[in-house]
């Protein structure tokens, strides 16, 4: 039997209020004023923000298979062997892409371990993994592909609908922190990469890459670069 109306109305509840705390203590504000109100408690900030972000999913998650019904669609024949395929190489892409993010910062134990949390540099310098320079957050794409590559019931439609509007309003609110973290050379970067999905002449190559993360007039001579930067 379909969910009702009711019911997946408080699936994308859940879904919300999932999207509102995660923001909420993402932000520099609530880093900050934890900083300032309980420093000794800073180091372990990025510990707890992962421990409660995984404990909010848990409500929306298990509503979505709690009302599981009848397929909207499902993949089948070359379609489902396409799907899976994506979906394999969409989990290979996390794990490859590991190498290439300081997974110790990403998981707290790092800060941890250092017995500190600058609120505002946890991000460190910029830098640019070769996924990177094809779409500007990888993991969000990656996990998007793994998403929608999954056979559809109302439920999981309801909730991959709620997963991307969350992504792509994350992504903004991200890219607000990322700016004023870095400046000029986030501001061309995302000037020169797609943000949530790989564009066609939306890429940078090694070299391009390089010249951004060098600033200043090189970048500006940088012809190359200046091809394949297009604008958002």
């Amino acid at each position: 039997m379909s969910p009702s109306a009711a019911q997946l109305a408080t699936l994308v509840a859940a879904w919300t209020l999932y999207g509102l705390i995660h923001s909420l203590l993402a932000s520099f504000a609530a880093k900050g004023f934890v900083a300032r109100h309980w420093p000794a408690a800073a180091r372990g900030y990025r510990l707890a923000f992962n421990a409660i972000a995984a404990l909010l999913l848990v409500p929306p998650a298990w509503l979505t298979f709690a009302l599981r019904g009848p397929l909207l669609w499902e993949w089948a024949g070359i379609g489902a062997w396409v799907a899976n395929a994506l979906a394999l190489g969409a989990l290979a892409g996390f794990a490859w892409t590991t190498r290439h993010y300081d997974m110790g910062s990403f998981s707290g134990l790092a800060q941890w371990r250092a017995g500190t949390n600058p609120p505002q540099h946890e991000e460190g310098r910029l830098q640019l993994s070769p996924l990177h320079r094809i779409v500007r957050h990888p993991w969000y794409f990656l996990g998007l592909l793994i998403l929608w590559t999954r056979d559809m019931d109302a439920a999981r439609l309801t909730s991959s609908l709620c997963v991307t509007a969350y992504l792509w309003i994350g992504s903004l609110l991200e890219e607000r922190k990322l700016l004023a973290l870095h400046g000029t050379p986030y501001a061309r970067y995302r000037a020169a990469v797609a943000g949530l999905v790989p564009l066609p002449g939306r890429f940078l190559t090694r070299e391009q890459a390089d010249a951004l993360l060098a600033g200043g007039d090189s970048l500006a001579r940088n012809k190359a670069f200046r091809n394949g930067g297009r604008g958002v």
